[in-house]
């Protein structure tokens, strides 16, 4: 509760003070709430030119620090500006810690105050001076801070992450199946142009050229192979990763059975014996680490067999990813099992087959609903304790329905980017949308790039 220190109450030579960590959200939500964009001051711009983000904190932002100690604290909830002064002798950036402190000076008619005032960081190196002049409320009045609603800023920090560790890799020889409209080849030639992937683009030709002429791009510097059957197509990029001259697939414009059918052939296929399964990578905002969903796209009703290998294949990808050990979630719809409810019955074996080395690298833990499995403060509430609830980086769904739904659902509601892939095959399988952004695109690549250049080391 936020108290107030009526005008009748105050002292000459009272203080107040409050600790601020400057984060870059702060700064994201300060451009917003000012219509200021200096790129200066955004902590994914580079606002000078030195190939670096600067994330400078506005200086307005910095003096707006003084303002919530007079309306918090001192005189607290019911005071009004009347004025203030400010002189600015240093700059704050995104990480720094900064104290706001008022000093009460004068008491005048009508109840205006007068404080001094300075904004300082954590060392001392003081940032903004200057004076202010209130109204100091004549009544005593609190406010219970947490009433206030919060804000979530839609960033996707991880998948920036993802990003920067994929350029600084190789690009991944990837066959580019059938990329013949525009949002297909479209996102090929993104991840070929930030240096992701070398598309090597395979489909009828006269429709791939078309494609780039509407998107004003120049394919001289891509390799085309000419075949217009979709089924011959996906034949001929499953080649190139026996031949080596691929290290990954991307599906462009067909259906995903006709490029999957020919990586699951028993003769000239991909298989490793292991089930193929999609992996949805998510970034969403609010969420401090990737969350993984599968399957959503592939196997629609998955025996327990199945399951292992959609949960293996989610671990492998997502320790590729930078997570040393993942936490695994077996989604149901209630934490307990229940011989009624299927999908808890697979879920609590899938939990004791990772004890017994059966499933490797991660931390599985099942059945979880929804809530537990995210919500930390939902799994203590239900008294659930585990290594996994409340901090599950992947959640296996009991089937495709609930899967798909759930992933939409983060894309949709949530505002969450996704990136597709495949695994289980000899090679990453890249499947993109026509409804993904340029973001998504550019993660699936950057995904596939991971894994493969780190699979081989797990």
């Amino acid at each position: 509760m936020l108290r107030n220190t009526p005008y009748d109450r105050l002292e000459i030579g009272m203080e107040a003070e409050a600790h601020r960590l400057c984060v870059a959200d702060d700064l994201f939500v300060f451009a917003h709430a000012s219509g200021n964009f200096n790129p200066l001051n955004l902590p994914d711009q580079d606002g000078d030119g030195d190939g670096k983000a600067e994330a400078v904190a506005p200086s307005m932002w910095i003096g707006a620090l003084i303002s919530g100690v007079l309306g918090n604290k001192l005189p607290g909830p019911g005071t009004v500006y009347k004025s203030q002064t400010l002189r600015f002798l240093g700059r704050a950036m995104a990480g720094d810690e900064l104290v706001a402190r008022v000093k009460l000076v004068s008491k005048g008619a009508d109840r205006v105050v007068t404080f001094d005032t300075r904004v300082e960081k954590a060392d001392g190196t003081v940032l903004a001076e200057g004076e202010a002049e209130v109204y100091a409320p004549d009544f005593e009045a609190s406010i219970d801070s947490e009433l206030v609603p919060g804000l979530t800023v839609q960033s996707h920090r991880h998948f920036d992450r993802l990003l920067l560790e994929a350029e600084g890799l190789d690009p991944i020889p990837t066959a580019v199946v059938a990329p013949e409209e525009a949002n297909s080849l479209g996102g090929a030639l993104l991840g070929a142009e930030h240096g992701l992937i070398t598309a090597i683009l395979i489909g009828d030709e006269v429709k791939i050229r078309a494609a780039a002429a509407a998107l004003g791009k120049d394919l001289s510097g891509y390799e085309l192979i000419h075949e217009p059957n979709h089924k011959a197509a996906a034949a001929l990029g499953v080649a190139m990763i026996h031949d080596g001259r691929a290290k990954a697939l991307m599906k462009g414009h067909l259906h995903t059975d006709d490029l999957l059918g020919q990586v699951v052939k028993r003769d000239g296929g991909l298989r490793v014996g292991r089930r193929l399964s999609h992996v949805f990578v998510m970034d969403v905002p609010g969420l401090d680490h990737l969350l993984t969903v599968s399957d959503a796209a592939i196997n629609i009703a998955p025996d327990l067999d199945t399951k292992v290998d959609i949960t293996q294949n989610a671990i492998d990808l997502m320790r590729c990813l930078g997570v040393e050990v993942p936490k695994v979630g077996i989604l149901s719809a209630v934490e307990m099992v229940n011989p009624k409810i299927p999908s808890t019955l697979d879920a609590a074996i899938l939990s004791k087959m990772a004890d017994r080395g059966q499933i490797r690298g991660g931390l599985v833990d099942g059945p979880l609903a929804m809530d537990n499995a995210i919500d930390a403060e939902a799994a203590r509430t239900k008294g659930i304790t585990s290594m996994v609830a409340g901090k599950a980086d992947i959640l296996i769904a009991p089937n495709l329905e609930a899967g798909n739904m759930l992933a939409k659902e983060l894309t949709y509601v949530a505002h969450a980017e996704a990136g597709g892939l495949v695994l289980g095959a000899r090679c990453p399988v890249i499947l993109t949308s026509r409804a993904d952004g340029d973001k998504a695109r550019l993660a699936s690549c950057a995904i596939a790039a991971l894994y493969a250049a780190r699979a081989a080391m797990l």
